[in-house]
């Protein structure tokens, strides 16, 4: 009961030191993981009494304590919830659904990436801030874009002009990772 305690207090004098864009950042995560867990996860387990509360804390943990497996952790339980949703429950597979629940699990990962590294108490710039979420938001908006664009062209490449394009992308993925294996073993 001592440590509980303790814990409290180190929580409170954390949470008296914290300056505005570090909190924000962090609150940001949370939100993320919220309405991801809201959007993927069926109804009726969100609306439980039981799973309501274990959810919210798998989506929160991550703000808590960025450095750990917190963000991968969160992550795993939206797609698991979305598959239990779509596979299990049966619901269509939208593709406002999917792209939402795509977005904010890179935002929420690459602000969880950010939490990590920021002290919660450092004072920061709103221009870093605001530039990371830039990149963020470009790197959101060409995905979607791009979702789109191959699903509409899924639909007229069919047979072996989709193999086609599927073995090319693959292709490229790989050239893509040799591509960047080669140029970290430089650095």
């Amino acid at each position: 009961m001592f440590k509980l305690g303790a814990q409290i207090d180190a929580a409170r004098g954390v949470l008296a030191q914290a300056t505005a864009l570090p909190f924000l950042v962090r609150a940001a995560v949370a939100l993320c993981g919220l309405i991801a867990i809201g959007v993927a996860w069926p109804a009726e387990l969100i609306a439980s009494q039981l799973t309501a509360p274990l959810l919210m804390l798998v989506a929160i943990y991550p703000a808590v304590a960025p450095r750990g497996r917190g963000a991968t952790s969160s992550a795993l339980v939206v797609v698991a919830g979305w598959i239990a949703d779509t596979v299990g429950v049966g619901a269509h597979v939208e593709l406002w659904r999917v792209i939402t629940i795509a977005t904010l699990l890179y935002l929420g990962h690459t602000l969880t990436a950010l939490a990590a590294v920021l002290p919660y108490d450092a004072i920061v710039s709103f221009d870093m801030v605001g530039g990371w979420l830039l990149r963020a938001g470009a790197v959101v908006l060409v995905s979607a874009v791009l979702t789109v664009a191959t699903l509409g062209l899924s639909a007229d490449l069919a047979g072996g002009a989709f193999v086609l394009a599927t073995i090319v992308g693959i292709a490229c993925a790989v050239g893509a990772t040799i591509l960047i294996a080669r140029l970290l073993r430089r650095a």
